[in-house]
């Protein structure tokens, strides 16, 4: 992850996911209790919040109820999570505008009544333009279109308000039937009679000029998506809010227009016994990411639960241009480790593991017949992700001693987060690049010549009590040890998204084996609402370090004899694309950082305007 894509990253921080429909109506009804005891004045603090419940909180109710039916009927996506969600927002702008209008009207003399309904007026043209903001983001829907869904509680508002302030009784229209149900000024407070005709005038003028304000804001910044990326930046907020709200698969929608074909190597190494498969390490050279369950995102959850035996889905060395575009890729990157897996010619010898420091990098290697697997680290310096480009060369150079099938992961164990402007990404043409393609030539030059012998295999796994939240996916702990000619070796596999700095080097002085290398999978399914959310952030240390002792333990107990091999198939999938994360992340960027100014601008012009608007009438 770049500087640039960590950015956009935090900002995840801020998002949440929609309480229930209930919940926000409920609490609506709430607010809106409380705010009639303080705005009218009645005989009774009950009859105050009933009219407060009645007068703020239907309008709420009505568009919280009504707005996902109108929406999913114009071929929109607000759910009822979501809808009542917004209704309860624009329902506690309302009365925070109203707060600080009475206070003003209380403060200043001069300020009499019909400032507070001008205020009120303002409020309900916000809630209109604000709503408008969210269905035309969340829903995709032309303006002309967006209106409908978007103005029914400051309809709502307007017909109780047209009603109960007896406004019938300024117009010329109607019988006695019409004006016994659509004028009752006796049944309303009378703070509500100095409304008349010209304040619905006022108001749709007003929710006219919003509407201008928030379509041309609209247009102002997703003009540089469309005419850089050819994408709109509504589709990708869309995608976004609905993954986090509503855990919807909208966003995999928005990457499928951005991606691109690639080919990448799948290998699988597998360890059998005479009855069955024992352990299988699967490797697909892509990058389990976006986020959450979004694109491969959930890659090493899905792997393990198609393997036979104990599967150890480490990181591959590629980085975010490699994420694929939707879930449904996995499938394909499954397929092609069956086919590998197929194809694998088992040997009943390997070699002692060996360690070949090269600069920042720390390789650890070992061979299983003529194939070898090796893990690569830059601890205790800090690193994140290995370019796609630099991986596939230093298997070439690990291959070019003799070995026929190379794995090389990346043990993306040691990390400070998105802190400085140097998030650790090895890129190729940089000096750890070449570090770890030396380690990797040296180790495979080594290897090649290497004695083999006959070797045991023992894995144990604890699923954990942590939960993502914590940095720990569901995939747990797992661990293999390999036993040849007495030398032992583990291999730590934990499921969550890089390390925290120091806590690699400890786990490995803590164990008692020969040599040993700590993974992690990189899941993102622990950074659905944490933009980093690192194994040992939230875990106790020590905790996660006696745990891991008493698998290896567990592991060792359980060594046999097996036979290993490995293949490797290439599976088409299409992913982020070179450089199209790095886009995407820049532009998002930009657009938050100026969309807010731009933001404060519209608000200030249209404010002004209606200021100006009030005045003259």
């Amino acid at each position: 992850m770049t500087a640039t894509q960590g950015d956009l990253a935090s900002l995840s921080r801020f998002i949440f996911r929609a309480p229930s429909w209930y919940s926000s109506v409920a609490f609506s009804l709430i607010i809106a209790a409380l705010a009639g005891v303080a705005a009218f004045d009645s005989r009774f603090i009950l009859e105050d919040a009933w009219q407060g419940v009645f007068f703020i909180g239907l309008p709420t109710v009505v568009a919280a109820g009504i707005t996902p039916y109108v929406d999913g009927r114009l071929g929109g996506q607000l759910t009822p999570n979501r809808a009542s969600l917004l209704a309860l927002i624009c329902e506690l702008l309302v009365v925070g505008m109203l707060v600080v209008a009475g206070v003003i009207a209380v403060l200043a003399a001069s300020v009499g009544q019909n400032f507070v309904f001008d205020v009120l007026v303002a409020a309900l043209a916000s809630v209109f333009a604000f709503r408008l903001l969210v269905v035309m983001a969340v829903s995709g829907h032309l303006l002309r279109v967006a209106i409908v869904p978007a103005s029914i509680q400051t309809v709502a508002a307007a017909v109780l308000l047209f009603i109960y302030s007896g406004t019938m009784r300024f117009l010329e229209v109607g019988g006695p039937i019409a004006r016994s149900f659509l004028s009752r000024p006796e049944r309303a407070p009378a703070e509500l009679l100095v409304v008349g005709p010209e304040d619905f005038i006022l108001l749709a003028v007003t929710c006219t000029l919003y509407a201008g304000a928030v379509y041309l804001f609209l247009l102002v910044i997703d003009t540089p998506w469309k005419r850089s990326m050819g994408i709109s930046v509504l589709d990708f907020l869309r995608g976004f809010i609905g993954h986090i709200a509503e855990g919807s698969r909208e966003l995999e929608d928005f990457f499928e227009q951005i991606g691109e074909e690639a080919v990448v190597p799948v290998t699988v190494l597998s360890f059998r016994t005479e009855e069955e498969e024992k352990a299988r390490f699967v490797l697909p050279m892509i990058h389990p990411g976006p986020m959450g369950e979004i694109g491969g995102g959930n890659l090493p959850e899905r792997v393990a639960a198609h393997a036979e035996g104990l599967a150890f889905p480490p990181h591959a060395t590629a980085g975010h241009d490699f994420n694929l575009v939707t879930s449904r890729e996995v499938d394909t990157i499954i397929d092609a480790a069956d086919r590998a897996h197929e194809r694998i010619e088992y040997h009943d010898a390997a070699t002692e593991s060996l360690r070949i420091e090269e600069g920042d990098a720390s390789l650890l290697a070992q061979a299983f017949g003529d194939d070898a697997f090796m893990t690569a680290t830059y601890a205790p310096k800090f690193a994140d992700d290995v370019e796609y480009a630099v991986g596939l060369s230093a298997m070439a150079e690990a291959r070019g001693g003799g070995l026929r099938e190379v794995m090389l992961a990346d043990a993306h164990n040691c990390n400070n987060g998105l802190q400085g402007e140097d998030l650790g990404h090895v890129v190729p043409g940089s000096k750890r690049s070449f570090d770890m393609i030396e380690a990797a030539r040296k180790a495979g030059d080594e290897l090649a010549t290497a004695p083999r012998y006959p070797f045991r295999v023992g894995v144990a796994w604890d699923r954990t009590a942590w939960e993502p939240i914590e940095g720990i996916g569901p995939l747990g702990v797992r661990v293999l040890v390999t036993e040849a000619n007495d030398q032992r070796t583990a291999y730590v596999l934990v499921d969550g998204n890089n390390m925290e700095p120091g806590l690699r080097d400890r786990i490995v002085s803590a164990l008692e084996v020969d040599n040993a290398e700590v993974m992690t999978t990189d899941t993102h399914i622990v950074n659905t609402v944490k933009a980093t959310n690192q194994v040992g952030g939230a875990v106790d240390h020590d905790d996660l370090i006696g745990l891991i002792q008493g698998l290896v333990a567990e592991a060792t107990a359980d060594l046999e004899p097996v036979e290993a091999g490995m293949a490797s198939e290439r599976a088409e999938v299409t992913v982020f694309g070179n450089d199209r994360t790095e886009s995407l992340a820049s532009h998002a960027n930009a657009m938050i950082s100026m969309g807010g100014a731009l933001a404060a601008a519209f608000i200030l012009a249209v404010t002004a305007l209606s200021v100006l608007l009030f005045f003259l009438t």
